[in-house]
């Protein structure tokens, strides 16, 4: 195999790689102000949609962790994003938080019940039924389904949540239309994230907790990949997989010396 560029830029996903129920994983800091220091482009990824960048800031900053608002990358940027160049000046029905609203009226979408040209389904805290209803009606009559990612449950302190990927399993059930997800793992996220950074897929590395999203990603962006062991993804459960890491590390920390 061909051996690979020296790494110039770095994604690394959020929970599970830097941060783990809200504490910061140890060697996170340390791997923020490395890379702050060294001046290479730098992302901090999530799938989840429900918060704005600055809403991340502030939640990294209260743990100690300070990622500039320009530095972060979530799913709902990405699915603007997409939209943007896709359809431009579009319109939408929305079920989902702040993150994904805001990252929509940043691109100039209007955000309407009425023929909407795509229903876009994020993390809520509150799945509406009454919503949810709305949304079936809206794809029956046309609209397009996108969806912010395919993550099917979310972490909470009392167990698992169902997410994005649950409730759109339930619009397809109920309207036989597929999403188009754009969160990981579709590359489109990972390349989308490595222009708004300048940065090229050959010369960059991804950083994450779990396989079948993070890991995945990264390698079908072209990107080098390390999966850390402090999140979703155990070392025994690696080779069940058909594709691997480019390496495994206990945690964060293992990755400092190499910015």
């Amino acid at each position: 195999m061909a051996e690979r560029k020296p790494i110039e830029s770095w994604l690394t996903d959020m929970d599970g790689v830097l941060m783990h129920e809200g504490i910061p994983v140890p060697g996170a800091d340390a791997f923020i102000k490395r890379l702050r220091e060294s001046g290479k482009p730098f992302l901090v990824l999530t799938n989840n949609s429900i918060y704005t960048p600055r809403d991340l800031h502030a939640r990294l900053s209260r743990i100690g962790l300070d990622v500039p608002v320009a530095n972060i990358w979530t799913s709902a940027l990405a699915t603007a994003k997409f939209l943007d160049d896709q359809r431009p000046g579009g319109t939408a029905y929305v079920i989902g938080e702040a993150g994904l609203t805001t990252a929509l009226h940043d691109i100039g979408y209007v955000l309407t019940d009425v023929e909407p040209d795509y229903v876009v389904l994020g993390e809520t805290r509150t799945y509406s039924f009454e919503a949810l209803t709305k949304a079936i009606r809206l794809i029956n009559n046309g609209a397009r389904f996108i969806a912010t990612n395919p993550d099917e449950t979310g972490p909470s302190a009392e167990g698992a949540l169902p997410a994005t990927g649950s409730v759109a399993a339930l619009i397809t059930k109920a309207t036989g239309a597929e999403p188009y997800f754009v969160g990981k793992p579709n590359p489109l996220m990972m390349r989308a994230g490595l222009n708004a950074i300048g940065a090229h897929s050959e010369t960059s590395a991804m950083i994450g907790d779990r396989m079948d999203t993070d890991v995945l990603a990264g390698l079908e962006a072209g990107m080098e990949t390390f999966l850390v062991l402090t999140g979703v993804t155990q070392i025994g459960e690696v080779d069940r997989h058909p594709f691997r890491p480019s390496t495994v590390v206990n945690s964060i920390a293992d990755l400092v010396e190499r910015v």
